[in-house]
């Protein structure tokens, strides 16, 4: 009975392994890796251009996305007056993942290799989204000298207690059970995350086509989704660090909160951020955690009154 159930068990794991390998090989043929490999301490970060002239603007995706997440909102704004980079953060879309990734230090450092290797010593404007928000935060703490002002779109910033995180990212951490668990999400991933894209918009409307145009699919490569249940998990003990220094920030803050976020409290993040530094707060009534969308021309007016400000200096 037992060399029944083990085989049956074996069968079903070779199975899901199967499944995983053909999902991934599929949807890296839909969203391929047609950007920029950029080397950064030997590991490549992937970055998407746009516009060919004028100030530097660097956006960081949040947690569960990829750089895609702006091509089709933000980039269509500026890049006839910007030149525009999007990066994948390490492990997601088309970035090599390492040892230590979860380090909002050591992902502040790729991004700010991506501005090393590509802007040509020019500060840049720092546009981050969510877990990206966290992101930015770090590189201006850390390399100021490549940083002349952030835009905050929904950002986490600080550690927000009780709660932790939630159960599919404590089974997909771990390095055992997390790689066992992992390759299980392209059976099921997909389809629940299309179903639930509207809480995330929520009271806004989700955008058509949100699920493709974003490249969501990539998430749930085990490998992926792996990187970003690690980001996630260790973000509260990071913070609980990170957010003492954010008195020495010294470049102007633009945040733009959806006053109905469900996702994150806006009164904890950016209410904490506020009393730590000045803030340019832009609060949004009917909006949740995914301003860039609804607000998408009111954001790109921000960062180009930052990074147009920049480049008369």
């Amino acid at each position: 009975m037992l060399t029944v159930i083990a085989a049956t068990v074996s069968a079903l794991g070779l199975g899901a392994c199967v499944t995983s390998m053909a999902y991934t090989s599929r949807v890296e043929q839909a969203y391929p890796a047609n950007g920029t490999l950029v080397p950064v301490d030997g590991r490549d970060v992937h970055v998407l251009k746009q516009g060919a002239a004028g100030p530097v603007v660097l956006m960081i995706h949040g947690a569960s996305a990829n750089a895609r997440e702006f091509t089709w909102t933000l980039a269509p704004r500026l890049d006839t007056q910007m030149r525009i980079l999007m990066a994948d953060r390490p492990g997601h879309g088309h970035s090599e993942r390492f040892d230590g990734a979860e380090q909002l230090g050591l992902q502040a450092r790729q991004m700010a290799g991506v501005l090393d290797a590509l802007a040509a010593g020019e500060k840049a404007v720092i546009v981050g989204h969510s877990f990206g928000g966290a992101v930015a935060l770090r590189l201006a703490l850390d390399r100021p000298d490549l940083v002349s002002g952030l835009v905050l779109l929904a950002p986490v910033t600080h550690d927000w207690g009780a709660g932790g995180t939630t159960w599919y990212n404590n089974l997909a951490a771990p390095p055992l059970l997390g790689t066992a668990f992992s390759q299980l999400l392209p059976l099921v991933g997909p389809t629940q995350v299309r179903g639930g894209i509207g809480s995330v918009f929520r009271p806004a409307p989700a955008p058509e086509g949100y699920f493709e145009n974003s490249a969501i699919g990539l998430l749930f490569r085990p490998a992926n989704f792996r990187a970003n249940a690690r980001d996630v998990k260790f973000l509260q003990d990071e913070l609980g660090a990170q957010s003492a220094r954010y008195p020495e920030l010294k470049v102007p803050i633009i945040v733009f909160s959806g006053s109905q976020d469900t996702v994150l409290s806006p009164k904890l993040h950016v209410g904490e951020l506020k009393k730590q530094v000045t803030v340019e707060l832009v609060a949004l009534p009917h909006e949740g955690h995914m301003p860039h969308h609804g607000e998408g021309e009111a954001v790109a007016d921000a960062i180009r009154r930052l990074a147009l400000a920049e480049e008369t200096r």
